[in-house]
């Protein structure tokens, strides 16, 4: 489990979230999470096949297709996806996982702690992010 100072220094020190499953309808919780942390300063990384874009921001289908570095991968799916996510996670080298509020797979938990990913789980980024900084 990451206290939280480990979870304050992670959104200080990180820029570039990727946000899986994020959806383009102002109504979904994953738009509203992830336009606050774009209004707070990050650069938001779509990832969602289904979408072409998410605040004038081009997605992408994968993980594996985003350019460049990744600070943090955000999940928005149903836990049973997290383990496909946790391992597109360590293949892109991301590194931090952090899957939302009421996700939480003990699988893709053991396999990110292999990898020495931290991972936070069954937390919402958006409040964390208004508790800590």
């Amino acid at each position: 489990m990451i206290q939280s100072t480990e979870i304050k220094k992670i959104l200080k020190q990180s820029k570039r979230i990727a946000v899986v499953g994020l959806s383009n309808k102002p109504n979904r919780t994953s738009y509203q999470v992830a336009n606050y942390m774009l209004q707070a300063g990050y650069t938001i990384i779509p990832v969602n096949p289904t979408v072409d874009e998410v605040f004038g921001i081009k997605a992408v289908p994968t993980l594996k297709d985003v350019d460049g570095p990744i600070d943090i991968v955000n999940v928005f799916r149903r836990s049973e996806a997290l383990l496909e996510v946790a391992k597109d996670t360590v293949d892109v080298q991301a590194k931090v996982f952090w899957a939302q509020l009421g996700l939480y797979h003990q699988e893709a938990e053991s396999y990110l702690a292999k990898h020495h990913v931290p991972t936070i789980m069954n937390q919402c980024i958006k409040v964390a992010h208004q508790q800590y900084i």
